[in-house]
């Protein structure tokens, strides 16, 4: 997958992130912008989880959507 196939991805699910972690700001997902260790990053400091169970969840997002970073 290209840059530009990740990007179209990550604009496609980001609403849907925003479902799943609704305490992420859009200044987050800004700063995410599609990449897998940031999104893990801002779970755990918003939500105050350890770094696996962040990883975790993300991995059970990525299943339930079909998302591939």
């Amino acid at each position: 997958m290209n840059k530009d196939q990740a990007d179209g991805n990550w604009k496609q699910f980001k609403g849907k992130v925003k479902e799943q972690w609704g305490k992420l700001t859009d200044d987050d997902l800004a700063v995410i912008e599609g990449k897998r260790e940031q999104l893990v990053g801002k779970i755990q400091e918003r939500y105050g989880y350890q770094k696996e169970a962040a990883e975790k969840e993300v991995k059970s997002w990525e299943d339930h959507n079909k998302y591939r970073w």
